[in-house]
């Protein structure tokens, strides 16, 4: 779907091996602070304009980046923007310009940042664009405005450079690590980057050193079209509705075998977000099925072979709508629902109620992964795997949106507190896609996955697993991991 080769006048770049071939890449790291100012070479402004998760993190990390510069980092809020006092007390003030009206820091900024939430960046993208200095470069951290412009018969302007750069992780991932970056060098959330406008030949080093001040620890390269087509079914599929749905699934399912809802909640939820995750970080997916004993293995077996086929019926259909722009529209049309109504809850469930005391016993248990549950998380997320991989997108990507963004940063929020917390801390359009996928995850495992466990597994389908080239792509993206683990609080 693109080419992942890419040369670079200011960063060193290397070359990673991935199934049939390499990807060029960029490791981050603070020792590449010094470099920002070539790659930002004819930038004196930077704007960001939204305060929403990414905007926070991105406008705090970018500041602090490039401190000492001279290159400025202003926030852009909409009149009556309820984030103002909140973006005051992070430090961006209207005293010292930091801080001011949107189309004013549009206006003022050589790379503008569009942060807003989609919706709203659908509906008022015209106002911005008429508002950019001549030759100022787009930023997006979404592809969704390109698939909008699409469907409207749009496009970006003539003579503005547009350029991507998405982390992996949702926006309190991307600050949190970022500052524990302080004190292990390259802590940070991987990014992709994408050149869709190159007008003046900086595309690249921009991007590039966008993604190196948010202490993106490891970038690599995409288009738009496949950004945002990955980084919206994922958030439907295994980052955040699959997930979702699934364990609400699994709680049930182990109520009704007799379990109490601590017990329940730990072997469905708490499994996923503690064993499950961090056995999947740190040694791979083959990993969480080796580190069982036969009869482990074998349950986990027939979980992995029914719940694959279901949950890639289901990625498939999620990713022609995104493709066709029906799930864009459904976002737009929610936004206009919202306006009169708040968004519904996510947690309304009784499992959650069991949340506290499932934390509160942490230091005295140590949890062993439950092989129903690994079979059934892992069947969904290799479902995700091989839907990318066969829509072409490049592994570096398949990894990054099917795997590493989970376990590296959305389940970890989801160990901390809960589903809600998790969905919520990030964009409204992933929110939105979580509400809509998520009960019809739900469904699938309870009314197919689960019924077809109780019979003997698809040989066809583990073997399938055991030989997958993801572990290869998967294996290659370990290397470049920092040494850290995302601190949630």
């Amino acid at each position: 779907m693109t080419s992942n080769s890419f040369t670079s006048a200011v960063f060193p770049l290397e070359t990673m091996d991935v199934p049939g071939g390499t990807e060029t890449i960029l490791r981050g790291g603070r020792h590449l602070f010094p470099l920002l100012p070539a790659a930002f070479e004819g930038v004196r402004q930077i704007g960001v304009i939204g305060w929403g998760p990414q905007g926070r993190a991105q406008a705090c990390n970018l500041r602090d980046s490039l401190a000492g510069t001279g290159i400025r980092v202003a926030v852009g809020l909409r009149p009556g923007s309820r984030s103002a006092a909140d973006a005051r007390a992070q430090g961006f003030t209207e005293q010292d310009g930091s801080l001011g009206d949107w189309l004013d820091v549009v206006s003022g900024s050589d790379l503008v940042i569009l942060l807003i939430a989609d919706a709203a960046l659908a509906a008022h993208h015209g106002e911005i664009f008429a508002a950019l200095r001549p030759g100022a470069t787009i930023g997006l951290s979404h592809g969704f405005l390109l698939g909008h412009l699409r469907a409207g018969s749009g496009s970006f302007p003539d003579g503005h450079g547009v350029i991507a750069v998405c982390p992996k992780g949702m926006g309190d991932s991307v600050r949190r690590l970022y500052l524990q970056g302080a004190d292990v060098n390259g802590a940070g959330i991987n990014s992709s980057f994408a050149v869709h406008a190159d007008p003046d030949g900086r595309a690249v080093e921009r991007a590039l050193g966008w993604s190196v001040a948010l202490g993106a620890p490891y970038t690599f390269r995409t288009t738009l079209d496949s950004e945002y087509l990955s980084d919206i079914v994922g958030e439907r599929a295994i980052l955040l509705g699959a997930v979702h749905g699934l364990v609400e699934s699994l709680y049930g399912h182990y109520r009704l075998g007799g379990d109490d809802p601590v017990t329940a909640y730990e072997r469905s939820c708490e499994n996923i977000t503690g064993p499950v995750a961090r056995t999947i970080s740190r040694h791979g997916l083959r990993a969480v099925r080796e580190h069982l004993d036969a009869a482990g293995r074998e349950t986990f077996d027939r979980a992995y072979a029914a719940a694959h086929g279901p949950a890639r019926d289901l990625v498939t259909e999620i990713y022609d709508e995104v493709a066709d722009g029906t799930e864009l529209r459904s976002v737009i049309l929610a936004e206009r629902r919202l306006a009169s109504r708040p968004m519904s809850g996510i947690s309304g469930s009784p499992m959650w109620a069991a949340g506290d005391a499932v934390r509160a016993r942490r230091a005295r248990r140590d949890l062993a992964v439950e092989p129903f549950t690994a079979g059934m998380f892992i069947g969904t997320m290799m479902a995700q795997v091989d839907e990318f991989a066969e829509r072409g997108h490049p592994w570096s990507e398949i990894v990054n949106e099917s795997v590493i963004e989970a376990v590296d940063s959305l389940l970890p929020y989801m160990h901390a507190r809960d589903v809600a917390y998790m969905v919520d801390n990030c964009s409204r359009t992933a929110r939105l896609g979580a509400r809509r996928w998520g009960p019809r995850f739900q469904a699938a495992y309870e009314q197919i996955a689960f019924p077809a466990a109780a019979g003997p597994g698809d040989r066809k389908a583990v073997s399938a697993f055991a030989d997958h080239p993801v572990h290869q792509a998967l294996a290659s993206a370990a290397r470049l991991r920092p040494s850290v683990d995302i601190h949630v609080m």
